[in-house]
């Protein structure tokens, strides 16, 4: 099955109220047309120089996605390029992207993305520190949370089902708390592997790599 077809299943397999997210890292221009040609028209990369590579080469009415580790100094790169940036870990990075965006008298829509898993080796924000982060992002006038993302620990099905739930109830608790700049609007859960059990579990938006592509090759 090519890339083109696998979009198409996958469209149909997903509900309508879930946003295909087609991760495109280290792909061609000429693979990800194939995606586009399905009706592909989120694409996410976790590299700042592949979004300012391909940005100007690819259709315009495509909405980019930056779900890696977000250097501060890269910040400025992305500036009118992302729809969303779903990686916001850290103070630092906050007032980088409030930095920024604001000398240019732009906003930037980003998800919070909280390490779930307490995994040392993957990024992402601990539950415990979340309240600090809250609070910054209720004096920021350029950034705009718009939800939560998450990737989970390599896992059996049912500790995978214990993390999104988990995640899920975060979420829905502060939906409810009318937090200024804050919204819960995009809950980002599930790769190839899990996007499945995530959407079950209440994910609004998946983020599909290896699914659509293929394997990747590493030089």
């Amino acid at each position: 099955m090519g890339i083109y077809e696998k979009v198409i299943k996958l469209k149909s397999e997903i509900p309508e109220s879930v946003t295909l997210i087609s991760v495109s890292k280290t792909r061609s221009l000429e693979e990800m047309e194939e995606a586009y040609k399905a009706g592909a028209r989120d694409f996410a990369e976790n590299k700042v120089q592949e979004i300012r590579d391909k940005f100007p080469e690819f259709h315009q009415d495509v909405r980019w996605h930056f779900i890696g580790h977000l250097q501060r100094n890269k910040v400025k790169y992305l500036v009118d390029k992302v729809y969303l940036i779903h990686s916001l870990d850290r103070i630092s990075l906050l007032e980088e992207l409030e930095k920024q965006y604001e000398t240019k008298g732009k906003t930037v829509n980003v998800l919070i993305e909280i390490n779930i898993g307490r995994e040392g080796s993957k990024t992402g924000l601990l539950l415990e520190d979340l309240e600090e982060l809250l609070d910054r992002v209720q004096t920021c006038r350029s950034v705009k949370v718009k939800g939560l993302m998450t990737i989970i620990p390599k896992c059996d099905e049912k500790t995978s089902r214990n993390y999104f739930k988990e995640v899920k109830n975060l979420w829905d608790s502060l939906k409810e708390r009318n937090l200024n700049n804050i919204s819960m609007e995009v809950l980002s859960m599930g790769m190839t592997n899990d996007y499945k059990v995530a959407i079950e579990e209440g994910s609004n938006t998946v983020r599909v790599g290896e699914g659509i592509f293929g394997k990747r090759e590493y030089k």
